[in-house]
């Protein structure tokens, strides 16, 4: 890989010229001073950066010290409990204390509504989730299981039509009501609302409403097909929809080197400059992709509107663990990428914060940098000191640059006040994330036993405290109407019905966003924000009490359970099948996310933290004898030859069945087992970056 040396870095050149030619031109920064700004950064910050690793090893260290000491013992809770606060595991929680975020868009202080999460490196992706800030109701409800049946094939399927039909007026009545009668009856002329002050103004023929503070338009078409048929014109029902979405850098990309990073960084500034666009060809057609503009209305007065038309757009960093090969640090070190990614990322905003691009992201002036995986408010108070420096470096306002908060460690869980408490003045987000937090669960606890199945995680008694926490701990320190209170992600996108009916379950916590895997699961998700009253949920939930620490710390074992031979052989095949699925395609093809079929043949989003949950669990059992080598390798084997038949129409996929000792994809998926013990917290980055790089390097 070719090299530039700056100002005492030894940087890709290809990072070095995108930079270089790319960026600074555009904001007037001169290179030379910029680069030894950044250099002063990694000289601060990279020494940090390592301690804090340290710390997390030597306390990982001393919790299998404990459960070793306590090996076939029930654990007593208040002894767990001091020997966390001996080691600093745990933490005092602050006085009470509120927030002080301020310049905060709306959309993410204000409104309830889905959030997107989207990889950087897929651009037609990135703009479909940008631009996902409305969505057709009648698309949604006619492409998918959310109503009964299916369409016929072969062009428009009247029935079908008239289903979504009836579905969309039953909403309209229920966010919009009449002040007598349905919308089902309503042909044109004067429109008698409920509540008269929930119509905005028009545009054009078009009605525009708000609800819950979230807009409907209601698209007026006599000479449309589908409002030709309808007595009151009504061509569609749009719905603003994703509120919010976070460009990924981090768990849904695979980035190993420079070229990776430089790919994604592009796109990063193609979204700030707002010139990003893909062309693709679909059904024999090239259509090209871009942003999409503001809306305009004229309001009931004659003033005239304007209405955002793309998502408030986040970026997720990487976090504390990895290194990257795109800069060398003096002695010859790789670089904490996650310190790369803030200056970049923040770098290229600047073209948002000045107003140099063809649109604006945040109305307010913020850049929101959604920081995961950090284990303690020690890791929070980092970040929140790496951004001041970067502020520095750009010359802008101290806490412009926003943090979220991703609650998805246990040390961060258990700590959660404390590190709000840390990042106090820059917070806007923090989201539970379920499968990370699984995932450390069992690595943090790996000595103490065999853990529970999969499956069965979500039924443990530490999943309920921890989601409640999140939300009354965030309520207490005052996040509501300055941050985002979040949930994690619907990871069923072809099961519409299913999340339709479940996922209610998250506005009724009080939480203001909550993930969805597509654009039309984000027009669906809209729906439960007009059925629950976000604002009424948390005011009737800041007055419960937060739940007692030792129902988060419970650990999830399975001691003394009798598994039958069919039981573990179901385990291991369910989570081995997961593991090759996703690696497969991370190692031979670098892609970070995608559908990937499970065992049932169900399509279901995955990403890197689904990975550390099965890889943990199998390494868990064999810690523990639930089952042999043997019977892993056995079923890895016949999960090769089932993963291989399920991606049979895929012209770029490298069968593994047969051939396991040639294919990379197949040695790293056993390497996850096998030395998950050892991978630091039990992330599944370091191996597969190494692998990832052997396949390009083949």
């Amino acid at each position: 890989m070719p090299t530039t040396e700056r100002a005492g870095l030894t940087i890709a050149t290809s990072l070095a010229r995108f930079i270089e030619e790319s960026v600074l031109p555009g904001l007037g920064i001169d290179a030379p001073s910029y680069w030894q700004g950044v250099a002063v950064i990694f000289a601060q910050f990279g020494p940090r950066n390592r301690a804090l690793l340290a710390v997390r090893d030597d306390l990982q260290a001393q919790l299998d010290g404990w459960h070793d000491r306590h090996r076939g013992e029930a654990i007593d809770p208040l002894a767990y409990q001091a020997f966390l606060r001996a080691i600093g595991y745990l933490v005092d929680v602050p006085a009470p204390f509120t927030i002080g975020t301020t310049k905060v868009d709306p959309e993410i202080s204000v409104l309830a509504g889905p959030q997107l999460v989207v990889p950087v490196l897929n651009a037609r992706f990135v703009l479909n989730a940008a631009n996902a800030r409305w969505g057709s109701l009648y698309d949604a409800l006619y492409g998918t299981d959310a109503l009964p049946g299916v369409p016929t094939p072969g062009g428009y399927d009247a029935n079908r039509g008239a289903q979504v039909i009836e579905r969309a007026r039953a909403f309209l009545d229920q966010a919009v009501p009449l002040r007598s009668g349905s919308w089902r009856d309503f042909t044109s002329g004067h429109l008698d609302l409920a509540d008269p002050q929930q119509f905005i103004g028009h545009h054009g023929a078009n009605l525009l409403f708000r609800h819950h503070g979230l807009h409907i338009e209601v698209v007026i078409d006599h000479d449309h097909p589908i409002g030709a048929t309808d007595k009151a014109g009504i061509a569609d029902v749009l719905l603003e929809s994703a509120l919010t979405t976070i460009v990924d850098l981090e768990d849904s990309v695979a980035a190993v080197d420079a070229e990776d990073k430089v790919a994604a960084y592009t796109n990063w500034l193609g979204l700030m400059r707002g010139d990003l666009e893909e062309s693709f060809v679909k059904q024999g057609k090239t259509l090209t992709r871009t942003l999409n503009p503001d809306r305009s209305y004229a309001l009931a007065d004659g003033r005239d509107l304007s209405l955002p038309g793309r998502a408030v757009l986040f970026v997720r960093n990487v976090g504390h663990l990895m290194t990257t090969p795109a800069v060398l640090l003096p002695g010859g070190d790789e670089a904490p990428e996650g310190i790369l990614d803030a200056i970049v990322t923040s770098t290229i905003a600047l073209y948002d914060l000045r107003a140099l691009g063809r649109y604006r992201n945040s109305r307010t002036g913020s850049v929101y940098i959604v920081k995961p995986k950090m284990h303690g408010p020690a890791e929070c108070a980092f970040t929140n000191d790496l951004f001041d420096a970067v502020e520095d470096l750009l010359g802008i306002d101290r806490h412009t640059i926003k943090v979220g908060v991703m609650d998805e460690e246990r040390r961060t869980s258990a700590n959660l006040a404390a590190c709000i408490h840390a990042v106090r003045d820059r917070i806007v987000f923090i989201n539970t994330g379920f499968l990370d937090r699984t995932g450390d669960e069992i690595h943090t606890a790996m000595r103490a036993g065999p853990m529970v199945p999969k499956g069965e995680m979500k039924g443990a008694a530490w999943i309920k405290a921890y989601e409640d926490r999140n939300v009354l701990i965030g309520l207490a320190t005052g996040l509501a109407g300055r941050a985002q209170i979040g949930k994690g992600m619907w990871a069923a996108p072809d099961r519409m019905a299913d999340m339709l009916d479940q996922k209610i379950a998250h506005p009724m916590t009080g939480a203001n966003t909550a993930w969805v895997p597509s654009p039309t699961a984000a027009t669906l998700h809209a729906l439960h924000y007009h059925q629950v009253d976000v604002a009424a949920r948390r005011e009737a939930r800041a007055a419960e009490p937060i739940p007692p620490l030792g129902d988060l710390l419970t650990i999830p074992l399975a001691i003394g359970r009798n598994w039958t031979p069919q039981e573990v052989a179901r385990e291991l095949d369910n989570n081995a099948q997961g593991i090759l699925g996703y690696v497969v395609r991370w190692v031979d093809q670098g892609v970070g996310c995608s559908k990937v079929p499970d065992i049932d043949d169900v399509g279901l989003m995955e990403d890197r933290a689904t990975l550390r949950i099965s890889s943990q669990l199998l390494a868990n059992w064999l810690a523990h004898g639930i089952a042999t080598e043997a019977e892993v390798d056995a079923a890895l084997k016949r999960m090769a030859a089932k993963v291989d038949g399920q991606n049979v129409g895929d012209p770029l996929y490298r069968a593994m069945a047969g051939r396991e000792d040639q294919s990379l994809a197949y040695q790293a998926a056993r390497a996850l087992v096998f030395e998950g013990v050892a991978q630091p917290n039990g992330y599944t980055e370091p191996l597969l970056h190494r692998f990832r790089q052997q396949a390009k390097a083949r």
